[in-house]
């Protein structure tokens, strides 16, 4: 993929990036914020946390891949077709345990204990919610070290690398900002809106990441195998 255009490389990590945005933990914090005493406030300020997190990862992981040689037919790009099948082969199961784990639980799913509290943070600790969501959710990270694989093979310019990583950024914030955009745009008429969101969200946590994980699973396991 070396040398490839730059809207190669995008619509490369555009799917990696959609994974993010549509992950169900990352935007039901964001709802949850929105039910707090300062909510348009401290939600503002999980998403640009958010959005920090997920450049952060993906800045670092970028920096590292443009250090090895990872064109076509070297020792780099095989390491990083091997990861690909690793990556492929880790959502494959994390599909199948989502599946088991929804045929066990036919209430549906749950949401994480620590953010029973979560109504209750201001900005500042919505801020280093949302830097720890972008930057330390696995679902996250691993969408992540794919797209920087697919970045660092391309041989871009800085500057066009710069803007995929930014494109990138956005796109994956998306689902975080489209409660705060719902909030704003409705006022206190967004309340029955967002709790509608928040209750499917939890039932259908389990069916949306399986559905994702088995779709990525078998992009990445089919882009490995291809680049050995």
């Amino acid at each position: 993929m070396r040398d490839c255009g730059v809207h190669q490389v995008v619509g490369a990590v555009l799917p990696f990036a959609l994974v993010v945005t549509v992950s169900p933990v990352n935007i039901v914090a964001a709802i949850l914020l929105l039910f707090s005493e300062r909510r348009i406030l401290a939600a503002s300020a999980y998403l640009v946390g958010f959005a920090v997190g997920v450049a952060a990862v993906l800045v670092a992981l970028e920096l590292l891949a443009a250090e090895v040689d990872l064109s076509a037919g070297s020792d780099g790009s095989h390491a990083a077709a091997v990861v690909r099948i690793v990556l492929g082969g880790a959502f494959l199961l994390a599909a199948t345990r989502k599946v088991r784990a929804r045929r066990h639980d036919a209430g549906g799913g749950e949401l994480p204990g620590w953010m029973d509290g979560i109504t209750s943070f201001g900005p500042g600790k919505a801020a280093a919610t949302g830097v720890g969501i972008g930057a330390g959710n696995p679902k996250n990270v691993a969408m992540a070290v794919a797209a920087s694989l697919a970045i660092g093979a391309a041989g871009l310019p800085a500057a066009q690398v710069a803007g995929v990583i930014a494109l990138y950024v956005v796109i994956a914030s998306l689902g975080v900002a489209a409660p705060l955009v719902v909030a704003v745009g409705l006022g206190d008429r967004s309340e029955p809106v967002l709790t509608s969101w928040r209750d499917w969200l939890g039932r259908n946590n389990d069916v949306v990441m399986a559905v994702l994980y088995f779709v990525f699973a078998a992009v990445l396991v089919g882009n490995g195998i291809a680049s050995l």
